[in-house]
């Protein structure tokens, strides 16, 4: 991705930002997403450091922190890409996302597909914990389980969505997970 700083001197002024919301998306014009429409959020960013004293004593380090990413709207760090690739994939006019998952991508994609209207197709190993199954069905997203590792669901989940058009937000697939991971920098 290439980032042009230089447009984005007229809109970042503190006091801009600072009225805007404590997510990932108070800097939006540096994130290459939106298109023409607002991002699909859930207030995911903006998660606390700690600071890990007894740990950094034990590894020699005076000032060691530790981002707590649970405290994201889907328990963990995939929220912030999954709310990049959601918002970019509605901007494309996607019809039906996929991904396949053992948990933790599954049900940030379940989430913030539910948040932009859009069908989520999610392949899971057959063996993965039923908390993550069934927190994907809650939020609507059609569950598929495969026999095999992460990667046979990977395979199933691109045989059937590639014919169908079929927006796949794998890790690596697009950029823009990666896009939406970079806020936690």
């Amino acid at each position: 991705m290439r980032y042009h700083v230089a447009r984005v001197a007229d809109v970042w002024k503190k006091s801009t930002l600072v009225d805007r919301p404590p997510t990932m998306w108070r800097y939006k014009e540096m994130m290459p997403l939106l298109g023409d429409g607002d991002p699909v959020t859930l207030g995911e960013g903006f998660t606390p450091l700690f600071h890990a004293r007894s740990l950094g004593r034990t590894l020699g380090l005076k000032s060691l922190y530790v981002k707590d990413e649970s405290l994201n709207p889907t328990n963990s760090f995939k929220a912030r890409g999954l709310s990049a690739a959601v918002t970019r994939a509605r901007a494309l006019k996607a019809h039906t996302l996929s991904v396949p998952s053992a948990g933790n991508a599954a049900n940030a994609l379940a989430a913030y597909a539910a948040q932009a209207g859009i069908p989520a197709k999610v392949f899971m190993p057959r063996d993965v914990k039923r908390p993550f199954i069934l927190e994907c069905e809650l939020y609507g997203a059609d569950v598929t389980l495969v026999d095999g590792l992460i990667t046979d669901a990977g395979r199933l989940a691109a045989e059937k969505g590639e014919p169908l058009g079929w927006y796949d937000v794998s890790t690596l697939k697009e950029p823009y997970r990666i896009e939406g991971k970079k806020t936690m920098a």
